[in-house]
C-alpha cells in the first residue's frame, strides 16, 4: 500500500512542476517585450533618458587652435574641462559636454556656471551685468531658469562670475553669456 502513495505523491508533483514551468517561460517573456515597447516610445523619465548625447545635439568642443586665457588663468582650470571663448568672456566646459547627475528641485536640473573676462576683479565688482539665457535645442521647453550673476573667487579658479541655472527638462541646451558687447555660447547634454 505504501507503493501506490508514493508514486501517487511523485505523479502530483511532477504535474505540478510541469504545470508551472510554461508560465515562469511564459513570463519574462512577456516583461522583456513590455520593456523594449516602454523603451522605443518617446519619454524624459530620467531611467529611459538616454546618457549619451544623440549626434543632432551639436555638443561644444574645444576651439581649434585652444582657448588660452590670459594668465594668471592660463594655470588654472577644472579636470575634465577645456577653457572655451575668447578673452572678452569665457567659461570652462566639460570634455564629454554632458552634465549629468544634476541635483533637481521644482525648478529643475540644478548647475553652476563660472564665466570669466580679461579684468573682471571680483571685489570691485560683487554683482557683474553678466545676463545669462539658455534655450533647449532638441524639443520645446520652458525657457532655463537663471539666477542673477554675482562674484566668486577661489585661488584654483581666481576673479569669476557666477550664475546658477536650473534646466525645467533633461536634453540639449544652448547656453548664452552676454557681458558689455561680449557674448558667448555652448551647447551641453543634461543627462539624467
Amino acid at each position: 500500500m505504501q507503493k501506490p502513495v508514493f508514486f501517487l505523491s511523485i505523479f502530483i508533483l511532477a504535474a505540478l512542476v510541469a504545470g508551472c514551468a510554461p508560465q515562469a517561460v511564459s513570463q519574462p517573456q512577456e516583461v522583456k517585450a513590455l520593456k523594449a515597447d516602454t523603451a522605443s516610445a518617446p519619454t524624459e523619465q530620467p531611467d529611459v533618458f538616454p546618457h549619451d548625447p544623440p549626434a543632432s545635439c551639436p555638443i561644444t568642443v574645444p576651439q581649434d587652435p585652444p582657448f588660452t586665457p590670459p594668465a594668471p588663468y592660463d594655470s588654472m582650470g577644472f579636470k575634465d574641462e577645456f577653457w572655451y571663448g575668447s578673452n572678452s568672456l569665457w567659461t570652462a566646459v566639460r570634455q564629454e559636454g554632458v552634465w549629468e547627475a544634476l541635483p533637481h528641485n521644482p525648478e529643475g536640473y540644478t548647475q553652476k556656471v563660472f564665466w570669466w573676462r580679461d579684468g573682471y576683479v571680483w571685489n570691485e565688482e560683487p554683482e557683474p551685468e553678466l545676463i545669462v539665457t539658455g534655450e533647449r535645442l532638441d524639443a520645446s521647453a520652458p525657457p532655463l531658469n537663471v539666477s542673477r550673476a554675482t562674484n566668486a573667487y577661489a585661488s584654483d579658479i581666481g576673479s569669476a562670475m557666477l550664475v546658477g541655472v536650473d534646466f525645467p527638462t533633461l536634453g540639449c541646451w544652448k547656453i548664452t553669456g552676454k557681458y558689455g558687447d561680449a557674448e558667448l555660447s555652448f551647447v551641453v547634454w543634461v543627462a539624467p
